[in-house]
Formats: structure tokens, C-alpha cells, sequence
């Protein structure tokens, strides 16, 4: 006699043999080719940048100093960042491998918010960084020594995983019920977490913490740090001095608005603004802020820093002479 298996068979699935699919950009599956073109180009760029950058900064000793070590560890981050997703979303656009374990999804949900996380505080660090390079000039070296940077950015590493270890508990704790389609480019903690049939409510409050408390307040400090940073240098006599100042602040600011703008966009819209805002264009920007940054930073911090820049020139021109 056949055992009788009752309805929670079907209805309940056991996470680790879970294989999820993730769509890529819903309503623009037509234009999935398209979309790749973009994402391939920045990624290969934000490799090849970011890597040159730490090489460079690696290399040249004159940019061995507290702002060029905390550039150096952004580029890492930004490689890392760009990585966890991009790989993965081409292959969705290009070859159509949609599916992905439960196991995998979570690996890839906890690096994305780690890196996120981590990044954030690298850029507060930057921050603070130029905050007292200009207004403590005296101090600066006594300050941001190498051992304190260090400590700098293990304390922003150890900050990001203790934030977002919590996630593959959060997820793993769930109940799923089958369902399996991620509307998504890649695993994220409440896309995994919209597929259980259990009450997600400790996810939602989790995920708004972390947001307000660790990275909202990154955000606030780093705003009040430019705000005195500003103040210091508008009351200098000098015009030279204030040009040199806001050019190198100039620099931060881009990289700080590419970073948080459009991440906290999708943050919320994924949370708030589901019906509001076509799901596609919740895609495109959530896409857009893990390849876009990582790509535009070194271009940025190529272009508008005098000393990376003369640096990259006398690279070029002595890997030309060589090569004559």
C-alpha cells in the first residue's frame, strides 16, 4: 500500500534543495543582448581600472599616503563588488543559465551586502581622511599612521560581516513553498526572502536597520565631515589653496553620490515603491549600482587627482621609451 503524502509535501521545500531563476530584467527579456553590451564594457573596465589602480599605488611610492591606501582598498572592494554579479548576469543575458542553488543565491546575497557594507565604510574613511588633512594639516600624519589605517580597515571589514551575517540566518530560517522565480539579475536578501510562506516581517526590520544604522549613518558623518571640510576651506585667504582643496574634495563627492544614490533608490523602491515604479527600471538601477561605480571610479580619480594622473603619464611614457 502506497503511503499517503499529504498537501505540506508539496507546499514545503527544503531550502538547500532549492534551485532558483532568476529572470535577468523583466519585460525587457527581448533586449537581454542589448542590456549585456553596456554591463560587459563596464565590467571589463572596472577590472582593468581598479586593478591598475592598486598596482599603481602599489608601485609608486609617493602615493603611499593615507588617501592613495584607502583609494587602493575602494578599487579592491569595487573588483569584488563587480564580480559577485556581473559574471553571473551576463551568463543570464548570453547563454540563458537561469538557474541557481539556494546555496549559491545566499553566497552571493551575503558578498553583495558585505561589499556594499564594507565599501561604505571605506568611503567614510575617506572622509574623515580628508577632514583632517585639511583641517588639521599639522596633525595629519600623526593621526593617519599606518598602523591606524590598518586598524581603519579591518574595523570596516569586521563591522560589514557582523552587519550582514545575520542575512543567511534570516533567509535560512524560512519556510518555501515551491515558488522559485527571482524577477531579478541577482540574489538579494528580500528577493530571497519574498519567496518564503512564512510571516517575513523580522527580514523587512533587519534589512531597514542595517540600511538607517550602519550605512545611513556613514552617510550622515560623511556629510557632516564635507560640511566642515567646506567651512575650513572658505575661510582660507588663499584662492590657490581653495582651489586644490575642492578639487581633490570634488573627486570624493562624485564617487560618494555614484555610490548611494542609486543603491538607495533600489533600496527602497524594492520596499516602498513596488507599485509605483516599473519592476525593469528597479532592475536597471540595481544593476546599474555594482557595475557602474566600481568602472567610474578610477576614471574619476584618474582625471580629477593630480598626482595619480602624473603618475599614469610617467607610466605610460616610460613603457614607451622601453619599448623604442
Amino acid at each position: 500500500m502506497q503511503p499517503q503524502i499529504g498537501p505540506s509535501f508539496y507546499n514545503h521545500t527544503n531550502a538547500q534543495d532549492m534551485w532558483y531563476v532568476l529572470t535577468g530584467v523583466p519585460g525587457l527579456e527581448e533586449a537581454h543582448i542589448w542590456i549585456s553590451i553596456p554591463i560587459c564594457f563596464t565590467y571589463i573596465v572596472a577590472v582593468i581600472g581598479n586593478i591598475f589602480l592598486i598596482f599603481l599605488i602599489r608601485t609608486q611610492s609617493s602615493l603611499h599616503e593615507p588617501m592613495y591606501l584607502f583609494l587602493s582598498m575602494l578599487a579592491f572592494a569595487d573588483v569584488l563588488l563587480c564580480t559577485a554579479t556581473a559574471p553571473k548576469m551576463l551568463a543570464i543575458f548570453w547563454f540563458h543559465s537561469v538557474n541557481i542553488s539556494f546555496g549559491s543565491c545566499t553566497s552571493q546575497m551575503f558578498f553583495i551586502h558585505f561589499i556594499f557594507v564594507a565599501e561604505s565604510a571605506i568611503l567614510l574613511a575617506m572622509a574623515f581622511d580628508r577632514y583632517v588633512a585639511i583641517c588639521y594639516p599639522l596633525r595629519y600624519t600623526t593621526i593617519l599612521t599606518s598602523s591606524a589605517i590598518g586598524k581603519i580597515g579591518i574595523a570596516a571589514v569586521v563591522r560589514s560581516f557582523i552587519i550582514c551575517f545575520p542575512f543567511i540566518f534570516l533567509v535560512y530560517r524560512l519556510t518555501y513553498c515551491g515558488r522559485n522565480i527571482i524577477p531579478h539579475a541577482y540574489c538579494e536578501h528580500m528577493g530571497i526572502a519574498r519567496l518564503a510562506c512564512d510571516n517575513i516581517n523580522v527580514n523587512i526590520i533587519y534589512g531597514l536597520t542595517v540600511a538607517l544604522i550602519s550605512t545611513g549613518l556613514d552617510v550622515v558623518l560623511i556629510i557632516i565631515s564635507y560640511t566642515m571640510i567646506l567651512l575650513t576651506v572658505f575661510q582660507r585667504p588663499s584662492w590657490a589653496a581653495r582651489s586644490k582643496a575642492l578639487s581633490t574634495c570634488g573627486s570624493h563627492i562624485c564617487v560618494i553620490l555614484m555610490f548611494y544614490a542609486p543603491a538607495f533608490f533600489s533600496f527602497f523602491v524594492h520596499r516602498f515603491g513596488g507599485k509605483t515604479i516599473p519592476h525593469h527600471i528597479h532592475i536597471l538601477v540595481a544593476i546599474l549600482y555594482v557595475v557602474v561605480p566600481p568602472m567610474l571610479n578610477p576614471i574619476i580619480y584618474g582625471v580629477k587627482t593630480k598626482q595619480i594622473k602624473d603618475r599614469v603619464i610617467l607610466l605610460f611614457s616610460s613603457i614607451s621609451t622601453f619599448l623604442k
